[in-house]
């Protein structure tokens, strides 16, 4: 009747938690690469290219320019 709430798969443990973690020493580089801002890049002249194609046969070439 003690562990009335907890679950028959729940049981209370006391976990012990070192104060530092011993081994490897973290990246300082990897800071610095996630601090600094990627932006999208351009597109390729391959897309560039494909997207001026497919621009040119949505013009209507029988529409008089007003």
């Amino acid at each position: 009747m003690a562990n009335k709430a907890l679950a028959t798969r729940q049981k209370m443990r006391i976990r012990i938690e070192p104060s530092q973690t011993f081994g490897k020493p973290r990246n300082p580089f990897a800071g610095l690469a996630k601090a600094r801002a990627s932006g999208p890049h351009g597109k390729s002249k391959g897309a560039q290219r494909q997207a001026d194609k497919q621009a040119l046969k949505k013009i209507d070439p029988f529409k008089k320019p007003e």
